[in-house]
């Protein structure tokens, strides 16, 4: 829905302010540098399967910027993999990882086409063989297939563009061509 915030005059299209994002896109494109980012999480082990990452800063148009407060995502596992079910586990964080970079994705790049979408809400759900993760078996360890399901209020002329705009997501974009992942431990 197209809204004019009266406070600051910008123009909004699905709630997103296209004065400041515009800006920003004419930022990087007379500066690529400033395109380069670094986000950052840190992750310390609680009890048993339980764990909590923090989420306090990240790199942006060549400086660390602070977020306006910190970020804690619990992840454990539910009774039957022998956790305390305290947060998602990890791949259910993957799950709202994707739905939430799709859903922004659709959302800001459909603003930027002049768009309009009054409501969206997916449902995803993902394939695993715990047999890898437990290593019973020589299957693969991680998701085999993700299915998301999009429904949402639009215009119908505009749903093929609405569902185009997800190949615009980093997380979809990681997930389907997959990312070097460099990993190291020390002692503390």
């Amino acid at each position: 829905m197209t809204t004019c915030n009266t406070d600051d005059k910008s123009k909004k299209i699905n709630g997103i302010n296209l004065d400041v994002l515009m800006g920003t896109l004419n930022a990087i494109k007379e500066d690529p540098e400033l395109g380069h980012c670094k986000f950052r999480a840190s992750n310390k082990w609680v009890d048993a399967a339980h764990n909590c990452t923090t989420v306090t800063e990240f790199y942006a148009a060549k400086q660390d910027i602070d977020h306006k407060q910190t970020f804690e995502l619990h992840a454990d596992e539910p009774a039957i993999l022998a956790g305390g079910d305290e947060g998602a586990n990890p791949v259910e964080h993957l799950l709202h990882a994707l739905a939430g970079c799709v859903t922004t994705s659709m959302v800001a790049h459909a603003a930027v086409r002049g768009i309009e979408i009054q409501e969206l809400e997916s449902e995803l759900e993902g394939d695993i063989d715990l047999r890898g993760f437990l290593g019973l078996a020589d299957v693969p360890k991680g998701f085999t297939e993700i299915r998301v399901k999009f429904k949402m209020k639009a215009n119908e002329k505009d749903l093929d563009e609405i569902k185009s705009l997800a190949s615009f997501s980093p997380v979809y974009n990681t997930l389907t061509n997959g990312v070097k992942v460099d990993i190291q431990v020390e002692l503390k």
